[in-house]
């Protein structure tokens, strides 16, 4: 049961089970809510048409920075905790949950405010055309208007996977999958609501996820519960979490600013479908990363915990066993997008112009993907010993330092190609970063542990 998961078993069981235990339900957990938006995209793509996909994938940005608003607090939250609990420090663990929440809340009512009035210049200076902008628009309000559910919903799930809960995480989680799921068809085709019926669905899936989780911290025999007291901001609480969830702020925040530059590259040179094909694309190939970050946040506990504990042997063992499967993750996602991406896409749209546009674009961006799990475990090892640094350096060279001039460049020889061509490439520099980082590091964990 998963009241028997104690933060304690992280340095005396083993590393393969410890992995199994606390990856598993990540994993699943992050495949639950990478099929979450594939769901919506769907039924928007069979309920509503084609563009109302292009108008879908006009919100991706969106949707990563109201993601890294929440990951900055919930990963830097769970980090400090788990650290906490490997010292046995419970009363510090419990006033960095209390700071989380109050945070959690304040970033949430920010980000809902500022993004509500400046809605459309947004979506414009996203890629929206004429065209998308009214889908865009309709989605993006009610997903706003519940965005501090969100943002609480994934803050808690992150502190839930730290205080030694990794089923109870994943179980909110499949809790708001099945909700979306049985609720989005009732709302497009239903209530005739369109685009707005997804993202109704959306929200009131997790506002149930989010009971559930409340429920389960209000109980006072819990490690980490509601407590009086602990909900006034510390500086050094508040500084500590942004600190740590930097790193993952900062690459969400790159993610959206990519995703926008695609889109605006691709409409410029393929038009409004060939963004609808980036929707589909991106949604099929995330699946894949979603699973390896899966992997990474079973990793981090076991490797923070190990780290704070000295037990070093423990912490490379963790690494090369993550690696592993991350590798073998990213490698079948290659193999499904060489192979069989026809068969994939057509389960988004019926329209073929749509389907052969992404069809082209999923063989050219799963290109080098066998390696890519390397880079992304490297890049959360970093962050899960604490050298914040060096983790939030390799995830902007990936996104920012050299796909952003790819982007630019690329297109300009290649037209829309260039564009598509330019993520593999990207990958594929970022992982040769990545090792070149990793192998001394690795090797003065070998000596430490001689």
């Amino acid at each position: 049961m998963a009241h028997s998961n104690s933060p304690l078993d992280l340095g005396v069981l083993p590393i393969g089970k410890l992995l199994g235990q606390y990856a598993v339900p990540a994993i699943i957990a992050m495949t639950a809510s990478s099929l979450y938006n594939m769901v919506d995209s769907i039924f928007i793509g069979h309920g509503v048409g084609a563009l109302a996909i292009s108008g879908l994938a006009l919100t991706f940005p969106f949707m990563n920075l109201s993601a890294a608003f929440g990951a900055m607090v919930g990963v830097g939250a769970s980090t400090l905790i788990s650290v906490k609990l490997g010292q046995k420090d419970y009363e510090s663990a419990q006033q960095i949950f209390g700071n989380v929440i109050s945070l959690t809340i304040i970033l949430g009512l920010a980000f809902t405010v500022v993004s509500l009035i400046f809605l459309d210049p947004i979506l414009y200076f996203f890629g929206a055309s004429e065209a998308t902008l009214p889908y865009a628009r309709e989605y993006m309000e009610i997903i706003l208007a519940g965005n501090i559910i969100t943002h609480s919903y994934l803050t808690l799930n992150s502190v839930l996977r730290s205080a030694g809960h990794p089923r109870l995480s994943m179980n909110a989680t499949i809790l708001a999958v099945i909700v979306n799921t049985i609720l989005n068809p009732i709302f497009i085709y239903g209530l005739d609501m369109g685009i707005r019926g997804s993202a109704t669905a959306t929200i009131l899936a997790q506002i149930i996820s989010l009971l559930w989780q409340l429920h389960v911290f209000s109980k006072p025999d819990e490690l980490i519960h509601f407590k009086r007291g602990t909900y006034k901001l510390k500086s050094k609480i508040v500084k500590d979490t942004l600190g740590i969830g930097m790193s993952p702020f900062l690459m969400n925040s790159c993610a959206c600013i990519i995703v926008i530059l695609i889109n605006r590259g691709l409409g410029h040179y393929g038009g409004d479908l060939a963004i609808g094909a980036y929707g589909i694309v991106n949604r099929l190939a995330f699946l894949f990363i979603m699973i390896v970050i899966g992997i990474n946040q079973g990793m981090q506990p076991i490797a923070g915990y190990n780290y704070g504990a000295q037990r070093y042997d423990r912490v490379l063992k963790v690494l090369r066993q993550t690696m592993l499967w991350a590798t073998l993750v990213t490698t079948a996602g290659f193999l499904v997008g060489e192979i069989i991406p026809e068969w994939c896409v057509r389960a988004f749209t019926t329209d073929e112009e749509l389907i052969d546009i992404a069809v082209k674009g999923m063989r050219i961006v799963v290109m080098f993907y066998p390696l890519i799990g390397m880079q992304m475990v490297t890049t959360n090892f970093f962050q899960s010993i604490g050298k914040a640094n060096k983790s939030i350096f390799l995830s902007l060279t990936r996104q920012l330092i050299f796909l952003i001039p790819m982007l630019i460049i690329l297109p300009q020889y290649m037209g829309v190609k260039g564009v598509w061509l330019s993520m593999p490439c990207a990958d594929l520099v970022a992982c040769f970063v990545a090792a070149a980082m990793l192998i001394p590091e690795y090797r003065k964990f070998q000596k430490l542990n001689a």
